[in-house]
């Protein structure tokens, strides 16, 4: 007897032909630009960005948009597989991230990183609310309420980007310096507390929520899973890791991935973001004892060299440089640039002088924690998808991660110059260059001195 059974959709050969072309020439774009990028000493993040600016609707719509329409169609069951792609890149990219996540290293830094990291986040934030609060229409997605979009600028403008600050650091050979070691913990703090402001606004957008219960419960449900994730999830986690690595790298890196996955499927499941359970996850793999880091050396080559580059070009498609012809759309950016640029500078600086750093370390932790990069362009994705941001509004904060990316490396080697080395600094270096681990390694290898 034969069961008849509902025949499984499959992708039409014309739409799968299509996906493949998006694929593999957003790739090679985004790998050519990036490393073009990265040979003018600028973040590879830039060049993997323009693999999207030049096919999307800033020029190639412009200039054939016949072709372009063929290539990127506007059907919305068709764009959404590439979105895919993308979206599955994102969440290993922040799981990897996560990993990166030492709270004993946060605690070695004390006072200072407290300092830092609290006038930095809280600056930038009650100024980015303040100017969300007085941007034009064009910027403000329709019904969405004025509080929410604010809030959600607000977050954009107080973060800072591990990954970027990482790889300049390492880059500058500076990691091993104490101001290097205090920017990078000052930029954990910005990372944890900026995904769970960001999943708190987040909810409301979702539940389109404008009172204040709304935001209290959030933040409790927020809290009752970081203490499930503290107290069961370490526990789980380690298991599977042991049981894994019986298994070798292969089984290491499917385990890692799965739980990344099902983590970010729950949160998504509660009303939050599916990044933030994707970086707890991370931050939990990263912190058990049982994981083998040289195991998932695989895996961050092809979240670097693959999935992360189509997601920024993915994040390029949507940008539209042509909005900032409109004079309103103009004048905002160039105030929200000037904004998230002084008041991150601000706040880290002051905190810095409270915490009794010297102007040259002040001036370098202000540059290093500018750096809003990979987190920033991650939140505006966010933003536009949950239908907060317009592509005005989009485009401008995907600018200013650009910018700020830009900004850090010269700013931090003008001030790291003028910071005279201790001998401390020396012992660690050599170390670090003992240890000659590939550059994806390094900040998770830190986590053992």
């Amino acid at each position: 007897m034969v069961l008849a059974t509902a025949p499984v959709a499959v992708i039409p050969a014309p739409n799968l032909m299509v996906l493949l072309l998006q694929l593999g020439l957003l790739l090679g774009l985004a790998t050519v630009l990036g490393r073009i990028s990265v040979r003018f000493g600028m973040p590879a993040l830039l060049g993997e960005l323009c693999a999207g600016i030049l096919i999307g609707p800033s020029l190639l719509a412009n200039i054939a948009p016949e072709f372009s329409a063929w290539l990127l169609p506007t059907d919305p069951a068709r764009f959404h597989m590439i979105d895919a792609v993308g979206q599955f890149g994102v969440l290993l990219l922040v799981g990897l991230t996560g990993m990166h996540l030492d709270l004993g290293f946060i605690r070695r830094q004390g006072r200072a990183a407290a300092w830092i990291s609290g006038t930095g986040l809280v600056i930038p934030l009650v100024l980015g609310v303040g100017i969300g609060f007085l941007a034009p229409p064009e910027m403000i997605a329709e019904g969405v309420d004025h509080m929410v979009f604010a809030l959600f600028l607000g977050v954009a403008l107080c973060v800072s980007a591990i990954p970027v600050i990482a790889k300049i650091l390492m880059e500058m050979r500076l990691l091993h310096r104490d101001i290097g070691q205090l920017i990078l913990s000052s930029a954990v703090i910005d990372d944890v507390v900026g995904w769970f402001l960001l999943s708190v606004v987040s909810a409301l957008a979702t539940a389109g929520a404008r009172t204040g219960q709304a935001a209290l419960t959030a933040v409790a449900m927020l809290a009752g899973l970081v203490l499930v994730a503290l107290l069961f999830g370490r526990r789980l986690v380690a298991r599977v890791l042991r049981a894994a690595d019986r298994g070798g790298s292969a089984t290491t890196i499917a385990a890692v991935v799965v739980m990344i996955l099902l983590s970010a499927s729950a949160t998504q499941a509660m009303g939050f973001e599916a990044i933030l359970g994707a970086f707890i996850c991370g931050a939990l793999v990263g912190s058990s004892p049982d994981l083998r880091v040289a195991r998932l050396a695989p895996l961050q080559t092809l979240v670097a060299a693959v999935l992360a580059p189509i997601f920024f070009a993915t994040a390029g498609l949507r940008m539209d440089l042509t909005e900032l012809a409109k004079p309103p759309v103009l004048v905002a950016g160039i105030v929200v640039l000037a904004v998230a640029i002084a008041a991150k500078f601000a706040g880290a600086y002051l905190g810095a002088r409270i915490a009794k750093r010297s102007r040259w370390e002040a001036l370098a932790l202000g540059a290093g924690l500018n750096s809003r990069g990979v987190i920033e362009v991650i939140i505006a994705m966010v933003g536009l998808r949950l239908g907060v941001l317009t592509t005005a509004s989009y485009t401008v904060i995907v600018l200013v991660a650009v910018v700020t990316s830009m900004m850090a490396p010269p700013l931090l080697r003008f001030a790291a110059s003028r910071i005279a080395p201790t001998e401390e600094e020396s012992v660690r270096e050599e170390f670090f260059d003992a240890l000659q681990a590939p550059a994806g390694e390094l900040v998770t290898t830190t986590k053992e001195t």
